[in-house]
């Protein structure tokens, strides 16, 4: 049974009816602990513990210090100042009320001047996760990480790019000219600019980096053109 009268707790707290011992008591009946709540909080919106005490304005090193179980303490407070930062109500937290954050899958690694065997290696979901950008549906978006500098300065190593495959192996004409990210026919994969070769069924690789080298009439088993990039310092990793 809650301990407070009319048992909406919630609403006494925002009318500034709850003393801290109270806030204490009540996040003692709540079904999840802290240090649960914590952690369901970080996994959902993809921030890590030190990026959610910046935006929620509590100690870092209290947080460490309770997910590590080196203190018991319940730490009312901070998760008033957490579930605000999420936008969300203290209940909601403390139940692991959180609204999940799209994300990607990362497909691995495309070279950029580095050779990169096909990156295509976990099931889709199966593999690591990037935040999805805002503005872009997952579905059906798939992430590689840039190895190498042939495409600098747009892309650089580290950053991510995001593409979407039509469902079978081909080189679509509407990519002709366009950034890909690509596969040749020995199982390498390429972000590059790509051109008709010379040849039907051949097709150039060019480099944006004027001191980078460009692949000549190579075969392709499929291309797909970069529908968005994020730079390394601004991806973020699950």
């Amino acid at each position: 049974m809650s301990p407070y009268r009319d048992y909406n707790p919630h609403h006494a707290r925002d009318n500034h009816l709850l003393s801290i011992k109270e806030l204490r008591d009540y996040c003692l009946h709540m079904p999840l602990s802290f240090r649960e709540a914590l952690n369901g909080a970080m996994s959902a919106s993809g921030l890590s513990m030190r990026k959610l005490a910046e935006k929620a304005g509590v100690s870092y090193e209290q947080l460490k210090k309770i997910n590590q179980g080196k203190t018991q303490s319940t730490n009312a407070e901070d998760a008033l100042r957490i579930a605000a930062a999420l936008g969300i109500s203290l209940e909601s937290f403390m139940a692991g009320e959180f609204e999940r954050t799209p994300t990607i899958s990362i497909a691995g690694k495309v070279g950029a001047g580095a050779s990169v065997p096909v990156f295509d290696a976990y099931a889709k979901g199966d593999g690591p996760q990037a935040i999805c950008p805002p503005g872009l549906s997952p579905s059906g978006v798939v992430a590689v990480e840039v190895e190498g500098d042939s495409m600098e300065p747009v892309y650089s190593a580290g950053d991510l790019l995001f593409y979407s495959r039509n469902g079978h192996d081909s080189v679509p004409s509407d990519v002709i000219g366009h950034r890909c990210v690509c596969e040749d026919d020995e199982g390498m994969g390429w972000v590059k600019q790509v051109k008709a070769g010379d040849e039907p069924g051949l097709f150039h690789l060019i480099s944006l980096n004027p001191g980078a080298n460009n692949i000549w009439n190579t075969r392709l088993k499929w291309a797909a053109r970069v529908r968005l990039h994020w730079p390394s310092d601004l991806a973020r990793r699950l």
